[in-house]
């Protein structure tokens, strides 16, 4: 029995119905929709359609999340069922605010966004002053590219639900279906196009499709481990002069290429 059939049983009976309303529901004779249930044969594409629209769960998690091991109502539902954000809960049902540490970071980026088990196994914090009708998660930054934020910071993301929410020249988590996570500034270049942007001029912008994104997270706060230094009034520092002619190096090959 796969966990797709699994499933599909556990949701049946969770719904107290037999097999033969089960399949009346879905339009197909209980003769074809038994197969599905003990394993054997595995529903066409269509059947699985209505059988996410039916229960308001999205396919990848009837095909790959145990629904015995968890609450339904421990995910954030999206629109048309296009994915379910899984999030933890306290005992009094409140959202938790997890906490992406940096060795975790990977495995977030790698698909453990969209894990229960993985989301579950994260540390958390509480903040009274956020929000509670809003979802929020905390990521860790990399480098200089984001001033004053470094790698020593973490960044308090409120969870946008709608790309097209997103709001030209403020700063966002953007997770990728290619395993990145970056802290960045966002416009919206043409169509379907996010131009992401750093604060830090020696790091050059670059395009990211909508349908390469995995989630957005718009900035809601900071944690800190260090205090922000003042800038260096001296702006012909050795790191200063390093850094023009680096970004002048990267300008020319560019231009060659």
């Amino acid at each position: 029995m796969s966990i797709f059939s699994d499933n599909l049983r556990y949701l049946r009976e969770n719904n107290n119905e037999s097999q033969r309303e089960m399949a009346e529901k879905l339009d197909v004779k209980r003769g074809r929709y038994e197969p599905w249930e003990s394993g054997k044969v595995e529903p066409p594409y269509e059947y699985l359609v209505k059988i996410s629209r039916r229960f308001a769960i999205s396919i990848d998690v009837l095909l790959t999340t145990n629904l015995r091991k968890i609450s339904v109502n421990d995910f954030i539902k999206l629109e048309n069922n296009r994915i379910l954000l899984p999030i933890t809960v306290d005992k009094d049902g409140e959202n938790k605010i997890e906490i992406v540490t940096q060795k975790a970071k990977a495995g977030y980026a790698a698909g453990g966004y969209a894990d229960f088990s993985f989301i579950s196994e994260l540390d958390h914090i509480s903040l009274p002053w956020l929000s509670r009708n809003e979802k929020y998660r905390t990521f860790p930054i990399d480098g200089d590219s984001m001033p004053p934020h470094n790698n020593k910071s973490y960044i308090i993301g409120r969870y946008v639900e709608k790309l097209g929410d997103v709001v030209n020249g403020k700063t966002y988590i953007v997770v990728t279906r290619n395993n990145e996570m970056v802290y960045k500034r966002l416009n919206k270049k043409e169509k379907n196009i996010f131009m992401l942007n750093s604060d830090n001029s020696f790091y050059q912008p670059y395009e990211v499709r909508y349908s390469d994104i995995a989630e957005i997270w718009e900035y809601a706060g900071s944690l800190e481990q260090d205090s922000f230094q003042p800038e260096k009034p001296d702006k012909n520092s050795l790191e200063d002069v390093i850094r023009k002619l680096q970004k002048d190096i990267m300008e020319i090959r560019q231009k060659v290429l």
